[in-house]
């Protein structure tokens, strides 16, 4: 059988690491809500970025190879990236994934990305096994400070809930507006190209979805649900954490999604809404999970200050 990666990985002192990558910017025509988004140049320089930001789970790309050459086979099953985004990338930046050897009876292991230049892009953890309890973003969700004078989630409370939606991505499928791209327009341009992904010479006999492209499945239909949050307001992700439970989840399959509001918190320039996606497979069990930390930047806003001072003052 194929291998699935043939990326090159280094060991020292108990850490692998991963070659440096450049990853692609796929997101420039992305609009939610009829308006541009921080992947847009225009759009996140007028909000201070340099231009438009790689999206967060692209980045989940580079820590596939190490983390199957510690688990093999059971990192497509159950495997879990959990992540706290600290630094954006812009494209034609080099990045690089390391991840630290599992401890003797564990399986949890810290993970890290940084640039070139020494900033950090992002820390968290992996695993494997259904039954962790202990990821990166459990501990967040334990540390945050409630969300305080809401202003854009005024009207969203912890506990909502969507209704099921059907959920499928094919290999040409445009994936809309918030993923003016397919999957195999990604495929083209991956950071770590694998046959696992493209064809059935692999464990499952069937082609696999990335976990990058994960979170686009579970993302896909998203704004039909029409969570009540006030806009338009630019968005970013700030932590993310997807759970294969009974995986891979396969192309070409339908599955379906429900969402949940899991909690709320604030930074003095953002309000976040931490929302639960998990995916059912067709005999109504649980195959996979994301949690994800939706950021909206307060500036971006343009009634914020006024809508607050009617609130609050």
């Amino acid at each position: 059988m194929t291998k699935a990666f043939d990326s090159e990985i280094a060991e020292s002192n108990g850490v692998l690491t991963g070659p440096w990558r450049q990853p692609k910017q796929m997101l420039h025509a992305q609009t939610y809500d009829s308006h541009a988004s921080i992947h847009d140049d225009a759009t996140a320089q007028k909000l201070g970025f340099q231009g438009g930001t790689i999206e967060g789970p692209t980045h989940f790309s580079q820590f596939a190879p190490l983390c199957e050459r510690i688990w093999g086979k059971q990192w497509f099953e159950t495997g879990c990236l959990s992540a706290h985004y600290r630094n954006p990338v812009f494209e034609g930046e080099e990045v690089q994934a390391s991840i630290e050897m599992p401890k003797p009876g564990r399986s949890v292991c810290a993970i890290g990305m940084t640039r070139k230049d020494g900033t950090e892009i992002l820390r968290g953890t992996a695993s494997v096994g259904r039954d962790v309890t202990e990821t990166a973003l459990t501990q967040r969700l334990k540390e945050l400070k409630p969300l305080a004078d809401p202003v854009i989630l005024r009207d969203i409370k912890v506990g909502m809930k969507t209704a099921r939606q059907s959920v499928k991505m094919d290999l040409d499928q445009h994936m809309g507006d918030l993923y003016p791209f397919s999957l195999a327009d990604k495929l083209k341009v991956i950071t770590e190209p694998s046959p696992y992904y493209s064809g059935d010479d692999n464990p499952w006999g069937r082609p696999i979805v990335p976990m990058e492209m994960l979170s686009v499945l579970f993302q896909y239909r998203a704004r039909e649900d029409r969570l009540p949050v006030r806009g338009p307001a630019v968005g970013l992700f700030a932590d993310q954490e997807i759970r294969l439970l009974r995986g891979p989840l396969f192309v070409g399959q339908s599955y379906t999604s429900e969402r949940e509001v899991v909690a709320l918190s604030g930074s003095r320039r953002t309000e976040s809404m931490w929302v639960r996606t998990t995916v059912f497979g067709g005999d109504n069990a649980p195959v996979a999970t994301m949690l994800l930390n939706g950021a909206s930047i307060k500036q971006s806003y343009a009634p914020y200050e006024k809508e607050y001072a009617e609130l609050y003052s």
